[in-house]
């Protein structure tokens, strides 16, 4: 009696690189090395040092990892206060040399902690946008419960169409589903006022044309738009993705980050005021340490820029080697849910529309380059 061959399952796949610019941030190249360190050893993530060999290779003997993460030398750096023309000045940066090793399929993500401008210009440079994108937008998670809230777009584009912010809207829920969790992000249009119509010509335009994804467009996923909300609500929880463009979610963002530190520091000031009020601090430490760590930008690794043939995680300019750990952690995760092909997936093929606006805005030297 001949039975049937099993089926031999399929060999399990490996886990993504993240390609780490060692040189990036205002406390680089140590601390960057340190927090590298600390995922690999904590997290078992796979990393490459990108960055001057015997620089980093003297920092990973004091840290006893020598051989143990690989490095891949840069000549040079981006410098924090370069913007969006070092993609052209720095060929050789250790960015672009991360770029670079993604395109060769040698690593997955990048994460850098360098110029946000620098680093965008150049990843949208050298990795290029997928090709149903007209642009990456920025993404950031918000401290809401009980899961953050994606802020897009926080910088990238200043100015926007509404095509776009119905692309940032899928690319807000395919963060939202990798990194959070959430099956079926709800989305919402950041504007003046959370009655339909509020708003100027660009987010009244973008809520009629995101309510008509309430069904799903022809190649693209369908979205849960929830309609306008306003600023106040940004940390209310109520929805899991927030569209705007880029130049006024910047504005929220850093209003959010300044009200939140503003709020510390007062609070902080008066559990000082007395001894009374610091024996009470004794007693409320632990909680006091949570809150603090949900405020903290460190704990969520960072923004991320979607939409590329590749990932890239962008931390806080002076991250130190705890936000440096989450930054990577998160590269990790998302390329290890695959990010790039969920975009792929809920935008589908170029519409006819969208594939006019894209070659329009090349044309007007806007689109990716």
């Amino acid at each position: 009696m001949t039975g049937a061959t099993p089926a031999i399952p399929p060999a399990p796949s490996p886990a993504p690189v993240i390609a780490v610019d060692a040189m990036g941030g205002d406390n680089a190249p140590e601390e960057i090395v340190k927090g590298a360190v600390r995922a690999v050893r904590e997290h078992s993530v796979r990393l490459v040092l990108v960055g001057k060999l015997p620089e980093l290779t003297s920092l990973l003997t004091k840290e006893e990892a020598r051989g143990e993460i690989p490095v891949v030398h840069a000549d040079d750096a981006l410098a924090m206060h370069e913007g969006a023309l070092a993609s052209w000045r720095r060929p050789r940066s250790s960015v672009a040399v991360a770029c670079r090793l993604i395109r060769r399929g040698d690593a997955t993500a990048l994460v850098s902690a360098g110029s946000t401008g620098g680093v965008v210009a150049t990843s949208t440079v050298r990795l290029r946008t997928q090709p149903s994108v007209l642009r990456p937008a920025l993404a950031v998670a918000l401290p809401t419960r009980p899961v953050p809230t994606v802020l897009l777009d926080a910088g990238a584009n200043a100015d926007a169409k509404p095509e776009m912010l119905v692309q940032f809207a899928h690319l807000g829920a395919a963060y939202a589903h990798t990194a959070h969790g959430v099956a079926d992000p709800r989305v919402a249009m950041l504007t003046i006022g959370s009655e339909p119509g509020k708003g100027n010509k660009l987010a009244r335009k973008t809520a009629e044309l995101l309510s008509a994804t309430s069904t799903g467009s022809a190649g693209q996923s369908r979205l849960d738009f929830r309609g306008n909300i306003e600023g106040h609500d940004l940390l209310s929880g109520e929805v899991d993705v927030v569209v705007t463009d880029g130049f006024t979610g910047n504005v929220a963002l850093k209003s959010v980050e300044g009200a939140v530190g503003f709020a510390f520091d007062a609070v902080r000031g008066a559990l000082g005021s007395s001894a009374l009020s610091r024996a009470g601090t004794l007693l409320q430490r632990k909680a006091l340490r949570e809150l603090h760590g949900r405020f903290d930008s460190e704990t969520y690794g960072g923004a991320v820029l979607l939409g590329l043939n590749g990932t890239a995680v962008i931390a806080h300019g002076d991250s130190r080697a705890r936000g440096i750990e989450r930054a990577c952690l998160l590269a990790h995760e998302l390329a290890a849910g695959r990010i790039v092909d969920q975009v792929r997936r809920r935008l589908g093929g170029v519409t006819r529309a969208s594939g006019w606006l894209h070659r329009r805005a090349g044309a007007e030297g806007h689109g990716p380059a």
